[in-house]
């Protein structure tokens, strides 16, 4: 780690904690040239994701953009944030540990389907509704039961 005062390649580490958003590493290190203190943050380096739209089209990964379908799939239910936070992030960690790059939307709506399903089944229906693009009622019967038998 190159010394922002003077340059030098050689440091020490004097402690390391994680930071407060568990993501990264904070280091305290020490030059041994100058023997001034300077802060350094690791953080994992990950690889951009790509998302293969249904139409073909191609697009960079956006947690947002799950995490946006669930609030509206939770419209006026009582669930709290902090789950789907989680189900989030469990999402974007699923699809970084995977080895492929590119990931469908698909595949991301049958994750997000899985998950909360346990937690509310309005908003799994709501959710299913909208990701297996109902086209008239007897879908959606047919959605309600299939949910029903595995339940």
């Amino acid at each position: 780690m190159k010394c922002p005062f003077c340059g030098d390649q050689e440091s020490k580490v004097v402690d390391s904690r994680h930071s407060e958003d568990g993501l990264s590493i904070r280091r305290r290190r020490e030059c041994l040239t100058c023997q001034r203190r300077f802060t350094t943050y690791e953080i994992v380096e990950s690889l951009p994701i790509i998302v293969v739209k249904r139409d073909g089209t191609r697009q960079g990964f956006d947690r947002n953009k799950i995490l946006n379908s669930m609030v509206r799939a939770f419209d006026k239910r009582q669930v709290d944030m902090a789950d789907l936070d989680r189900i989030t992030t469990e999402i974007e960690q699923t699809i970084q540990n995977t080895l492929d790059r590119e990931v469908s939307t698909d595949k991301i709506g049958e994750m997000v389907m899985e998950r909360i399903k346990p937690l509310d089944e309005v908003a799994y229906i709501r959710f299913a509704s909208v990701y297996r693009r109902f086209q008239d009622v007897s879908s959606f019967i047919h959605e309600i039961n299939k949910y029903l038998e595995e339940k």
